[in-house]
């Protein structure tokens, strides 16, 4: 009897779990992806916005849009097409140059040792401030098994490779079998030392996240995930679960954010972000400024800005809660960090120092002539 129970508890429980599973596909079926839409919650003039989404398509899921509170708040500003989209007069498509530095498709190849890898076209939202625009909605490659094989191939030849970022599109929409592929492919490879994920699915689409992703996530050691929160409303008891179950997997979590004129371009909302973040095992990492993306010009703040919210965080709440802050510099430059002016000059006797409260400090150098010796160097003295 007790045997017949436990068996009956388990189909239960195996039931219950395969449907929670399978449940985010349908709901990923549902997603709001034409302007009438809008009106099932928000009485707003959508006709205008038809020619926005024939340019850049829309595509929000229903958990991220039921976080919208009114029209034009921070949630609605990152999801919702604006008349502004075209309206930019100083944008371009690839502001970074990722399609020059692509020695195979959907490859990017910028840094030494190590390669970002576009493998997936789909999001569970489409950003009004994504940086590849050109690649979601409306794709320009397709990202076929054969150019994820030959991706594989590249890194495979490429013994300077050590690190490679799964990104896209987001590469956690792809089904459990072909992240499960991807990853044991390139953990495979020797000289891959490292395997990361980027992707927003935790924040925009929380119920991706399953024990079955999880596990075959932490099979994969060291892999790194990158999410992306920019707003602390998005941080929910839904998205905390998410990144729990993958914290709860050994995974390091990391998080980019970009700054948005609106959005999150204040240091209070900033500040109670990356205390969140810390509360959910995440841990702030990036703070974007905007890429010249085509389309995104109202999304754009002076740099002054983000050097301010920076010097804001800095002494006034933990160290590891600041991010850095960087811009990726247009046409294929890479990250360059940006820092507040610490450092008031660098003397050859001194370096003059400003701390988080704007007081001055002077810390000596030691002088050339006088660099401390090695052991073997100090003489010796003979008695």
């Amino acid at each position: 009897m007790e045997s017949h129970i436990f068996f009956v508890a388990r189909k239960c429980h195996s039931a219950c779990y395969n449907k929670m599973v399978e449940g985010w596909k349908k709901s990923l079926s549902e997603c709001i992806t034409k302007p009438h839409q809008l009106l099932e919650k928000f009485s707003v003039d959508i006709k205008a916005l038809d020619s926005v989404v024939a340019k850049y398509p829309m595509k929000v899921s229903r958990y991220y849009f039921n976080l919208i509170e009114e029209v034009d708040d921070p949630i609605w500003k990152q999801c919702i097409p604006s008349l502004l989209e075209l309206q930019d007069p100083y944008g371009t498509e690839d502001p970074l140059n990722e399609e020059g530095d692509s020695p195979t498709t959907g490859l990017v190849h910028r840094y030494p040792d190590r390669v970002l890898m576009c493998v997936s076209n789909s999001c569970a939202m489409y950003c009004r401030f994504c940086t590849r625009k050109r690649r979601v909605g409306l794709p320009l490659i397709n990202l076929s098994t054969e150019v994820l094989l030959e991706q594989i191939r590249y890194v495979q030849r490429t013994p300077a490779i050590r690190d490679v970022l799964l990104s896209g599109g987001d590469p956690l929409l792809l089904s459990d079998n072909t992240i499960e592929f991807l990853l044991k492919s390139l953990r495979a490879i020797p000289h891959v030392e490292i395997l990361r994920i980027g992707t927003r699915v935790p924040c925009t689409f929380p119920e991706r996240i399953t024990p079955k992703l999880c596990n075959i996530l932490k099979k994969y050691h060291p892999l790194y995930v990158n999410v992306h929160f920019n707003h602390p409303k998005e941080i929910t008891e839904e998205s905390s679960r998410a990144c729990g179950l993958l914290a709860d997997a050994g995974i390091p979590l990391g998080n980019q954010s970009v700054l948005l004129k609106g959005v999150n371009d204040d240091s209070e909302t900033m500040k109670s972000l990356v205390q969140k973040l810390l509360k959910i095992r995440v841990k702030p990492y990036y703070l974007f400024q905007m890429d010249l993306v085509k389309g995104t010009y109202h999304f754009r703040t002076r740099v002054e800005t983000g050097l301010k919210i920076i010097e804001d965080l800095t002494g006034y709440t933990s160290g590891f809660a600041v991010p850095r802050y960087v811009i990726d510099a247009p046409g294929g430059g890479g990250k360059i960090p940006l820092i507040p002016r610490y450092l008031v000059s660098l003397e050859e006797n001194q370096v003059v120092l400003k701390n988080y409260e704007g007081k001055q400090f002077t810390y000596p150098q030691i002088p050339k002539e006088k660099q401390v010796l090695s052991p073997m160097e100090v003489p010796v003295k003979v008695p």
